[in-house]
């Protein structure tokens, strides 16, 4: 089978490493992944077409000039009949219009919803016209039981959905190299990956850092990641007097051996499905402390595979990471047993049995012989 995935692509984000790790591990069965990444003029983010070149998978850019642009719905068109497509796998909002417009019901769609953001005028209009496209698409994923439910609530026929979690590339993970330690030098090390955005919380992970310090301060704390919120984290880290002892490391290229630097890794999201930064954290035996947000829960038991609080909780927040900082015994119990999770429930292997299955489903609902 022949999958085209699409996607306009802001970084190197979970969104972005579930293709690449759904391609790879596609790729090595006896199917094909390639990869159409949106060249958006107002933003030409070519990571994801970097990485998945270097690494070997087919991958395309899609030049787009608006909102809209006519040219880029034909090159869509285009790059399917060019690879031979048997399904166009969307991710995200743009990605399902586009598809959606240039095929027409001619080749099977299916989309993976990662989360659903509504927090400005454009993101909403963009979800309104999206939910409404996605009730044409042969299957939809939901990546977590609250992404379902939006699905549903939408109008989304229930028969179409389906719920995948993500999966992962274990091996990476297994024996990196602590970069950023060799970079700070001596004392434990707190992290947070994320996209530098409003929901994922990094703003909460920062005023927590005070109370951390007061108890542990020789504690260094590191934020990777970028995006539309950088200056104003920036500016809030000279407010709380912490750029001593706050590291803000911006997109790294070495992600595995970022993790392997963590003493305790956080994940402060306000809104979330199912985000790859846990994951890999997990993946990597780091302890974590992240908030009960979307479907976080079902992969982090509270002191059994890391330590649950609850969202916009500084005190709780800070009050976790000094427990696990005091505590390297209860550190190395929870990292195990999340190394152990994902190697039993979220290994990319897994993630791609799953999508192949949704497929099928898709290529069958329009009578496609396979």
């Amino acid at each position: 089978m022949k999958v085209l995935h699409l996607i306009s692509s802001g970084g190197m984000y979970g969104a972005e490493s579930v293709i690449l790790n759904l391609s790879h591990a596609l790729n090595a069965g006896q199917h094909q992944s390639v990869i159409g990444s949106f060249a958006n003029a107002s933003n030409p983010n070519l990571q994801l077409h970097e990485r998945a070149t270097a690494e070997g998978i087919e991958s395309h850019l899609v030049p787009c000039q608006g909102q809209m642009d006519r040219a880029a719905i034909a090159k869509v068109r285009e790059l399917a009949a060019q690879v031979g497509a048997d399904v166009i796998h969307a991710h995200g909002y743009k990605a399902d219009l586009y598809a959606h417009f240039a095929v027409n019901g001619r080749v099977p769609l299916v989309s993976t919803c990662h989360n659903w953001l509504d927090d400005d005028l454009k993101a909403r209009l963009y979800g309104v016209a999206d939910r409404f496209v996605l009730r044409r698409y042969g299957r939809v994923v939901a990546v977590s039981d609250a992404v379902r439910d939006r699905l549903l609530q939408a109008g989304v026929p229930a028969e179409k959905v389906r719920q995948i979690r993500n999966g992962i590339n274990l091996h990476p993970y297994t024996e990196a190299v602590p970069s950023v330690r060799t970079e700070l030098g001596d004392g434990p090390i707190v992290g947070v990956i994320a996209r530098l955005s409003q929901e994922k919380g990094v703003d909460v992970f920062l005023r927590a850092v005070p109370s951390v310090l007061a108890e542990v301060p020789e504690a260094k704390f590191v934020v990777v990641g970028d995006g539309p919120d950088r200056e104003k984290l920036t500016a809030l880290i000279a407010e709380l007097g912490i750029g001593a002892s706050v590291s803000m490391l911006g997109r790294r290229d070495d992600m595995p051996s970022v993790y392997a630097s963590l003493d305790v890794m956080v994940s402060p999201s306000r809104l979330e499905g199912l985000p790859m930064a846990i994951l890999e954290g997990m993946a990597s035996g780091r302890a974590l402390v992240a908030t009960a947000v979307g479907a976080v829960p079902t992969v982090v038991a509270d002191d059994r595979t890391g330590v649950l609080v609850a969202a916009e909780d500084e005190r709780a927040l800070a009050n976790a990471i000094v427990g696990l900082l005091r505590d390297p015994v209860r550190r190395q119990r929870l990292g195990a047993a999340a190394r152990k999770l994902m190697e039993d429930e979220f290994s990319a292997e897994r993630m791609a049995e799953d999508y192949l299955r949704v497929y099928a489903e898709a290529i069958d609902a329009r009578g496609v012989k396979r």
